[in-house]
Formats: C-alpha cells, sequence, structure tokens
C-alpha cells in the first residue's frame, strides 16, 4: 500500500466513525426522546386526571335566592257583631192629673152650609174661616204603649230594695293582766290604733314594703309624697318602722292614711290599696338588712293589727310582701329582706 493510499483509507475510516457516532447519538435522542415525552405525557396525563377528579369533586354552591316582596294581606274587614236587642221592660206610668193650663183650641163658629139635593160642590167654593177662641182645657193623660205593643220583648223587673249600709266597728282588744306584754308598741302608739273606728272586713290584707333609702321617716316620706308625687293625702303608707336613722330603730309612726282609715296608695290597684293596709321599713334592703329591732316591732305591730281589725269569715287580715301582691313586677322590699320568715311566721 502506497503512503498516497493511507491517508485515503484514514479518512474514509474516519468518515465511518463519525457516521457510525452520529447514528448512535441520533438513536439515542430518538430514544431518549420518545421515552422522555412518554414520561412527560404520563406524568400531564396524570395531573390533567387529578383536576379533572378535583374539579368534579368541587360542586358550585347554589346561588342564594333574591329577597321578593311578600305580597302584603289585604285587610278584611271584621264582622261586626249584630246588634242584639236588649231585652228592657216598658215602665208603666200613672196618669197623674196636672193643674189646669189655659190652652188656644181653635173651633169653628160658622155654621155649616146647606146642601140642596142633586147639586154637587163646586172645586172653587171657599170654606169659611175660622175664628180661634180661648177655651181653658185640661192636658190630656200621658198615653204608655202597653208592652204588647212594643217591638222590645218583655222583661222581668227586678227592684231590690235597700236601706243605709250598715258597717259593725270592730272594738279595740281590751289589755288584760297577763296578757301580751308589747315591747315596740307603746301606749302611744296603742291609742292611736285603737281611736281609729276600724270597720269589720275592711282591710283584708297587711303588705309590707321597704323605703328604698337608708334613711328617712313618715314626716319625710309624707312631705314627699305630698310635693314630689302630688298625693292629697300625703304619706302613701299607713305606719312606718324606723331603723335608727331618722327615727328610732324599730320606733313604730302612725300615719295620717289610719287615723282617717284611708286607702293608701302604696300598692298599683286601687282596689287592693282600698281594702290593704301598708306597712314601710325604713331601709334598702337590696344593699342592707333589716335590723333586728325592725323585725321585732313588725311582728308585733301585725299581730296587734290583724287582733285589731278582726277576723273576716273566720280568717285574720293576709300578710304578703309588695312583690307577692302588686300587679306590676317590683323588688320591693328587697332581695335582702327575710321573706321567709315572713311566710313562716304569718301563714
Amino acid at each position: 500500500m502506497s503512503a498516497r493510499a493511507l491517508p485515503v483509507r484514514f479518512t474514509s475510516l474516519k468518515l465511518i466513525y463519525v457516521s457510525r457516532n452520529f447514528i448512535l447519538a441520533f438513536c439515542i435522542f430518538f430514544l431518549g426522546g420518545n421515552v422522555l415525552q412518554s414520561q412527560i405525557s404520563d406524568s400531564e396525563r396524570q395531573k390533567r386526571e387529578t383536576f379533572l377528579n378535583s374539579r368534579e369533586q368541587i360542586r358550585p354552591l347554589p346561588p342564594e335566592p333574591r329577597p321578593t316582596s311578600r305580597p302584603r294581606p289585604k285587610p278584611t274587614a271584621r264582622p261586626r257583631p249584630k246588634p242584639t236587642a236588649v231585652p228592657t221592660a216598658v215602665p208603666t206610668a200613672v196618669p197623674t192629673e196636672r193643674p189646669a193650663r189655659p190652652a188656644i183650641r181653635v173651633t169653628p163658629t160658622s155654621e155649616p152650609e146647606e146642601k140642596t139635593p142633586g147639586a154637587t160642590p163646586s172645586p172653587t167654593a171657599t170654606r169659611p174661616r175660622a175664628t180661634p177662641t180661648l177655651e181653658p182645657t185640661r192636658r190630656p193623660p200621658r198615653v204608655v204603649v202597653p208592652p204588647e205593643a212594643s217591638p222590645v220583648p218583655e222583661a222581668p223587673i227586678t227592684i231590690k230594695k235597700s236601706g243605709a249600709e250598715k258597717t259593725e266597728i270592730v272594738a279595740a282588744p281590751r289589755s288584760w293582766w297577763g296578757g301580751p306584754r308589747w315591747r315596740y308598741i307603746t301606749g302611744n302608739v296603742r291609742k292611736g290604733i285603737d281611736r281609729s273606728p276600724v270597720k269589720r272586713g275592711r282591710w283584708k290584707y297587711i303588705v309590707v314594703h321597704n323605703s328604698g333609702t337608708r334613711q328617712g321617716n313618715a314626716r319625710i316620706f309624707d312631705r314627699y309624697h305630698r310635693k314630689v308625687r302630688k298625693m292629697p293625702n300625703g304619706l302613701a303608707y299607713h305606719f312606718v318602722i324606723g331603723n335608727g336613722t331618722s327615727s328610732g330603730d324599730g320606733e313604730i309612726e302612725l300615719g295620717p292614711r289610719w287615723v282617717g282609715q284611708i286607702n293608701g296608695g302604696h300598692v298599683r290597684s286601687d282596689y287592693l290599696n282600698y281594702i290593704s293596709l301598708g306597712i314601710c321599713l325604713v331601709g334598702d334592703f337590696n344593699r342592707d338588712l333589716p335590723t333586728r329591732k325592725q323585725l321585732e316591732a313588725l311582728d308585733e305591730l301585725i299581730r296587734y293589727l290583724r287582733t285589731r281589725c278582726g277576723k273576716v269569715e273566720g280568717k285574720y287580715s293576709i300578710v304578703r310582701a309588695h312583690k307577692q301582691i302588686n300587679p306590676v313586677p317590683t323588688d320591693c322590699p328587697g332581695d335582702r329582706f327575710p321573706l321567709q320568715w315572713l311566710r313562716k311566721r304569718f301563714d
């Protein structure tokens, strides 16, 4: 082999080697691309399936209903009750004679016309005028329509005769030797209670209150009720028991309503004010407790008043706290007032 043929052969071998490498690289690239594309397509397919699955699971919320104006009901006229005829009796009046009064009566003074047989009166014939004459006559009695002719059905009339109302005054209890000894009902207080004329059955209830203030007495409360609350009878309670600030601890004061036996002004009911006595303990029992002397004085006063007012149908006056009997809700005589003691003592 010549030296000239060696480079040609070397060149051909180089070309073969390069072409082989190129073919090998192309195969690798093609196969790797297919594998990579298959991997990419698998991952994309998996992502797409995951997205579609999640999209199916997400359900859109239904749209909120728009507020629609409700048709207002047309006002319907209420059927009016048919008026029913109330049976009322027509009283029969007894005709009474009244004194005669001169009345004007019109009487014709001309004589009647003479009628000719066979003649007809003409329409233009003038009648004679009547001249009025004064003639004293009696007034006719009042005409009463009998019940049979009246359209209103007849009903019986019941007349109940009642004379003057009889009221029994309860006598004051006598003080016997060895009777109960009153510590807080002094001689003046007892005289004031016994002096008033108490009607039997008038006072059916005894109501216990608190003033809502930490000090005060009957005179101060009376002025407040007259000036501020405009009560013409003054103090709304019948009795006041002091707590030692403006009056003595356990001191019982009489109000003008007990002295005059006037209905109270301590309950939100006119009827209950008429039949119930009011006892006010000075103090704010939502914050403080009543004193021991106040409770002892209250016990003595209630027991004496029940005896003084007498029994009604075999029972003494009923004792209640203000919040137990008031028609409107109230906390009087306070949350710290011993209500259980009051019930246990006088029920």
